[in-house]
């Protein structure tokens, strides 16, 4: 732990349910899950990594949750590729209809068109942020709420090819937010949703995304304020970016007043150098700190 945690740590001392939640989320173990997924290899619809790490993330929920759904689900891609997809749902107090939504993408990008490197484009993005730690941390929230219920019900949706396609045109991504988003029932829709993308970054900076902004103000306001009674505005700024395609966008269109939490200044965005390296326990524990936060 780092010397600007531990004050952190000891100045919120007797604050009371800020406290509380800092201290129950464990990042070190966050970013253990996250080197989890990274030993299946990239996991890219239809390979043996991408069944493999699907496989641990149920079993991961099954072993925490009240309840687990499985939606299974194909899509048929421009090229004509039939992609296998499954979103990973686990309930927490599903008897309650007061509701809070986390989710994150698990799927990771079968090619790495942003690296400078023509040749390393067609590889694979080994998805340690945009992926791993949005997973890394469902999983840490699970790990508090199955020895300490919130007063809220909680559903953790860990969402399949959001990262397959083209973003330029709209073709072949979100292809699990939009799943879900179509099978909510509007009489059962949560308080307020959260995605979390791109949060283990090293150096984190989080900005305020523009559609999260301007159509989920109030959903906004509460995440900062909660980080920046955390003491961490210095991670997350009140600065707002420019809007982004993400799975919060189905969400939205649904309905659901829903927010994307994503640190986009990472330099290794969908290159073959988002690797293990490039993220921290730290910054998985000041993300999770915030998110339980939330929840208490």
């Amino acid at each position: 732990m780092t010397r600007t945690v531990t004050a952190v740590l000891v100045t919120l001392l007797g604050c009371g349910s800020g406290t509380a939640a800092q201290r129950e989320f464990d990042g070190a173990r966050a970013f253990a899950y996250a080197e989890a997924q990274l030993a299946f290899g990239p996991r890219v619809p239809n390979t043996d990594g991408h069944r493999r790490a699907g496989d641990w993330i149920l079993e991961q929920l099954r072993e925490r949750a009240d309840s687990v759904e499985v939606q299974e689900f194909t899509h048929v891609s421009v090229d004509g590729d039939t992609l296998r997809l499954r979103n990973f749902i686990g309930r927490f107090r599903p008897d309650l209809s007061e509701r809070i939504l986390y989710m994150a993408h698990w799927d990771t990008r079968p090619y790495s068109d942003q690296s400078r490197n023509v040749g390393a484009q067609r590889l694979p993005v080994p998805g340690a942020n945009d992926g791993a730690s949005g997973v890394a941390l469902l999983l840490g929230v699970a790990d508090v709420l199955a020895q300490r219920p919130s007063a809220f019900g909680v559903d953790l949706v860990f969402v399949d090819g959001e990262d397959y396609g083209d973003f330029g045109v709209g073709k072949d991504v979100l292809l699990g937010s939009k799943y879900y988003a179509a099978s909510l029932d509007p009489a059962a829709f949560p308080l307020f949703a959260v995605v979390w993308d791109m949060i283990g970054d090293a150096d984190l900076r989080i900005l305020q995304e523009g559609h999260s902004v301007s159509r989920a103000p109030e959903v906004v306001e509460r995440v900062w304020t909660r980080a920046r009674e955390l003491g961490y505005g210095r991670s997350f700024r009140p600065t707002v970016r420019s809007a982004v395609t993400d799975d919060h966008v189905p969400l939205l269109d649904a309905g659901v007043r829903a927010i994307d939490v994503i640190d986009l200044d990472y330099p290794y965005w969908h290159t073959p150098d988002d690797t293990i390296d490039k993220i921290s326990a730290e910054s998985l524990q000041i993300v999770g700190d915030v998110a339980m936060a939330l929840l208490r």
